[in-house]
Formats: C-alpha cells, sequence, structure tokens
C-alpha cells in the first residue's frame, strides 16, 4: 500500500513538472492533457497487452494498483494547466 501512494505522488509530481515545462515551451495550456490522453495511455496499454487472451481479459486484467497512478498522473497534468492560467490570468507573461 505505502508502495501505491508513493507511485502516485511521483506521477503526480512527474506529469506536473512535464506539463508545467511543455506549457511555458509551448505557450499551451492543456497540451500535456491532450499528451497523456493521446500518447501516454495507449503506450501504457499496449506495453502490457498480452495477444494471448481477448481484447475484454486484456482490459478486465487491469487492476487498481494500474489504475490509480494513472489517474493521479491526469490530475497532475490538469494541475499545471490550471496552474498555467492561473499565472497568466496573474500578469506573469513568460507563462
Amino acid at each position: 500500500m505505502v508502495q501505491l501512494i508513493v507511485a502516485m505522488v511521483l506521477f503526480f509530481i512527474m506529469m506536473f513538472g512535464i506539463g508545467f515545462i511543455l506549457n511555458m515551451l509551448m505557450k499551451t495550456t492543456w497540451f500535456p492533457i491532450y499528451l497523456f490522453i493521446i500518447v501516454l495511455l495507449p503506450l501504457m496499454i499496449w506495453g502490457t497487452w498480452d495477444k494471448s487472451i481477448s481484447f475484454s481479459d486484456n482490459f478486465t486484467s487491469f487492476t487498481f494498483v494500474d489504475v490509480l497512478p494513472a489517474i493521479t498522473a491526469l490530475v497532475g497534468a490538469y494541475v499545471s494547466g490550471w496552474t498555467i492560467q492561473a499565472l497568466r490570468r496573474g500578469g506573469y507573461k513568460m507563462f
């Protein structure tokens, strides 16, 4: 259980940091969320895909230990976009 909590915190911080930097460099607000949904989630699913079992069995093989870090990473990407947006509203031009 401790490992799950540590993984969730690490994924949140990692996606927040990557999203924050991408938002600053690309001047987009929600790009990290799109990147996460379009690139990272399919890569995770493809990496764990087992061709010897059926389509539904592949998706039911994911447990909450697999899903919770992914959800917290998505929340981290969202929070980074929200933070950049709040900084822009506050008058910070470089963000």
